[in-house]
């Protein structure tokens, strides 16, 4: 299926590995021109000259910096002054008790997870309902609407991100300028495989039998019962960027493997 998104503009945050990196592949794959976005120039390139290749008819680029750092943000603007697709997907995560979140790691989470994210936005948004197209999306976690109790630092974060979408999609209306959030449930990550890899180091066994053992010890009320591939979460993504998904206003999109035991 076409996805009438060839020679749009997407800047995907935190695109050089995992889910960010799914994402800018899969648009890529329709013609979308990415914007490469991560703090080390080197390792953002390798990415850029790794989808030139893979797409040539596509033109992605080097938007290195540290989003979280506004300064930076402004030299990005100024670089890339015009966008029609924003993925919102950098963030950082941990597990912690919270008798140890001190107020020092709270607000490196709210600038890092939500005020990073909230600057491009307030940024590339009025372009966007100017240009009449636009999208938004934030990436989120399962955690949002469900929280282990294990990251409270990191829940509370995605859980604003829900709120946040909403607050500006608001601001779309009667526009093709949409604004939504992306739910993933447990994905396999690079960081998450080698846990993975790790954990059961001195079996005898298959990456995928480790992975269902996994799962079935850890993460029993899982209807899928594997890890989410990165891949899926970015066609997902790719959908939602499309013409095609102009009804998604403020949307919470929940993409859990089932883990979520309610309706809503």
């Amino acid at each position: 299926m076409d996805m009438g998104l060839t020679n749009k503009t997407a800047l995907v945050t935190g695109s050089t590995k995992g889910i960010g990196k799914a994402i800018a592949i899969e648009i890529a794959k329709e013609g979308v021109n990415v914007l490469i976005n991560g703090r080390d120039y080197e390792e953002v390139e390798r990415i850029v000259n790794e989808v030139k290749s893979d797409f040539p008819t596509t033109s992605p680029q080097n938007a290195t910096g540290d989003i979280v750092d506004s300064h930076q943000r402004e030299v990005l603007f100024q670089k890339y002054p015009n966008i029609d697709i924003l993925v919102n997907n950098m963030g950082i995560y941990e597990i912690m008790n919270y008798e140890d979140v001190e107020d020092e790691v709270w607000e490196k989470y709210f600038r890092t997870n939500v005020l990073a994210a909230n600057g491009l936005s307030k940024f590339y948004l009025p372009k966007m309902l100017n240009n009449e197209f636009g999208r938004i999306i934030f990436i989120a976690s399962e955690e949002a609407v469900m929280p282990s109790g294990q990251m409270p630092q990191y829940c509370m974060t995605k859980s604003m991100l829900l709120s946040l979408s909403k607050s500006l999609s608001k601001l779309t209306t009667g526009k093709d300028v949409t604004v939504n959030t992306i739910m993933p449930g447990p994905t396999l990550s690079e960081n998450v495989h080698q846990i993975i890899e790790d954990m059961y180091a001195n079996k005898d066994m298959t990456f995928s039998e480790k992975e269902k053992a996994f799962m079935s010890e850890n993460l029993p009320h899982s209807e899928l019962q594997r890890f989410i591939r990165p891949t899926e979460i970015g066609r997902l993504t790719t959908f939602v960027c499309s013409p095609f998904s102009s009804a998604f206003k403020g949307s919470p999109l929940r993409m859990d493997g089932g883990l979520v035991p309610t309706i809503f």
